[in-house]
């Protein structure tokens, strides 16, 4: 069995085994939860760490099939490469940090923590599935938690209208996302929905221009949606606003990046020629989401909303690697990816534990609270700082490598990002940080309370991942670099000859050291 079977079934096991346990026995419920995220922790870092010695086949490593619907091309069909090895990592860290903030929760605990393990293993089964039809039943089966746990569990007088939002928002999306796979095994004729067999036959047997000027589109906006393309943005600061701080991590932090991976793994490769056409627009949009939202964040008074506007800024950088199509602006987007991850799980974890302690988010109201509250304080300093992309954070490795693969492509654009990622994102992370720490003591805020030493470890273990991968960048670049290779190959393939598309050959690791 492979390894990946473990990752994404340790959270479904520990989601049964609550289900059993009465609901009075509250340290028992959530010590089974910490386990089971604990356990799909060490797994994904032992495939993380023996990822370079491991057999591919067909490119993949670590490969399970178990044939499910036969007629349809359906089966469970796990793998790993180097696009979603450090999405897996990141995604069973932010699961165990998020399992250990969940501690907040005082009311049916049973049922939030029973919900948070299927939206974890849902989550992981995504991102280590090679059939598409397993791909989106398992990205539904984390999206529905969050409905819930939002309607349910939420804060603020918004709540009702979060929810509501975010559900018609994120149900749109992926059923035009839907639609668009369908679409593609529609057209494709490869009769099945294994990723290796889809690509393989559209290798052979190109789908028509027209096919992929409808199909890509599809997908385009539909995943974008999912994961906050400007100018359908508008959900995900509401949302993360009212939301749980767990659910807030899980999904701004891992669940989003479903879209993007999508984008990556599947509408690219598979459909060339109708990508050919949106880069343009693709640049555009992301450009929307790194100057409007960073202009949003500034006029925030609420922390939740200036981080929620800040995360979604943060997703034009990878929607810029991905415009390029060159192995630095791509490779980039996939570390951004990453490292977004660590930092959204920071940032919503901090914010929970400052709300809980002071009962306000209001950044008028706050004041002074580094002297009450080091540890938290400093570790806000440090998500801010990366937030800005502050050299020694692995948001930096990812946001320059995406500039410059990004440069020959769209010149003014990447202009334009740079002036919004030094400036604006400079802006308003440090004028939080003055705000919120900084000043002379507040006596609303004598009792407030330091973190102890349990609520430390989830924002310890996210600040050392930002950092190993901010110092260390190559320990992804080297596992990411082949596979997006591989990938663009079929990206740019057909085309004609194009310095602003084409590959521009493979990156040094020397660049990363």
């Amino acid at each position: 069995m492979s390894p990946l079977t473990y990752i994404l079934g340790f959270p479904f096991l520990a989601a049964l085994v609550i289900l059993l346990i009465p609901k009075n026995y509250r340290f028992l419920i959530r010590s089974v939860a910490l386990v089971g995220s604990f356990l799909s922790l060490v797994v994904a870092v032992s495939v993380f760490a023996n990822f370079g010695s491991a057999p591919a086949i067909d490119g993949f490593k670590f490969q399970q099939m178990v044939p499910w619907i036969e007629r349809a091309g359906i089966s469970y069909h796990v793998g790993v490469d180097g696009i979603n090895i450090g999405i897996i990592l990141m995604a069973a860290v932010v699961a165990f940090a998020a399992t250990a903030m969940a501690r907040e929760i005082k009311s049916n605990e049973k049922e939030f923590y029973l919900l948070l393990m299927v939206m974890e293993g849902g989550i992981l089964g995504a991102f280590v599935s090679l059939d598409l039809f397993l791909f989106y039943f398992f990205h539904e089966l984390a999206l529905v938690p969050t409905f819930i746990m939002i309607g349910i569990w939420g804060r603020g007088p918004d709540k009702n209208y979060a929810t509501f939002n975010i559900t018609i928002y994120l149900s749109l999306g992926a059923l035009i996302s839907l639609i668009g796979l369908i679409a593609l095994y529609v057209q494709s004729g490869a009769n099945s929905f294994d990723l290796i067999v889809l690509t393989r036959h559209i290798q052979q047997n190109p789908l028509t221009l027209a096919s992929q000027q409808v199909i890509f589109p599809l997908l385009l906006f539909g995943f974008g949606i999912l994961v906050s393309l400007w100018p359908f943005h508008t959900w995900a600061p509401l949302g993360y606003g009212a939301a749980p701080t767990s659910t807030a991590m899980l999904h701004a932090g891992v669940l989003k990046k479903f879209g993007l991976y999508g984008l990556i793994r599947v509408a690219m490769p598979l459909l060339p020629e109708g990508a050919s056409t949106w880069l343009n627009v693709i640049a555009i949009l992301a450009l929307g989401n790194i100057v409007f939202c960073g202009w949003v964040a500034m006029r925030q008074r609420d922390l939740n909303l200036l981080i929620g506007n800040s995360s979604v800024a943060h997703m034009g950088f990878i929607f810029l690697g991905i415009a390029s199509l060159t192995t630095v602006g791509v490779t980039g987007a996939v570390v951004v990816m990453i490292a977004h991850g660590f930092l959204a799980a920071l940032a919503f974890g901090l914010n929970g534990y400052l709300y809980n302690q002071t009962k306000t988010l209001n950044i008028d109201e706050l004041g002074g609270l580094l002297k009450k509250m080091p540890f938290i304080g400093t570790a806000m300093i440090m998500a801010m700082m990366a937030g800005c992309g502050l050299p020694g954070f692995a948001n930096f490795a990812g946001e320059a490598l995406v500039l410059f693969g990004s440069w020959k492509a769209f010149p003014v654009v990447t202009g334009i990002a740079i002036w919004g990622a030094l400036v604006i994102g400079a802006v308003y992370m440090l004028r939080a940080v003055r705000n919120v720490l900084h000043g002379p003591d507040d006596p609303h805020w004598n009792e407030v309370k330091d973190a102890g030493l349990w609520p430390k470890i989830p924002f310890v273990l996210l600040i050392v991942a930002l950092l190993t991968f901010g110092f260390v960048p190559r320990l992804l670049t080297e596992k990411i670099e082949p596979a997006v290779v591989e990938l663009l190959k079929m990206a740019n393939k057909n085309k004609p000859a194009n310095p602003t598309v084409a590959v521009h050959g493979q990156i040094s690791s020397e660049n990363f050291q």
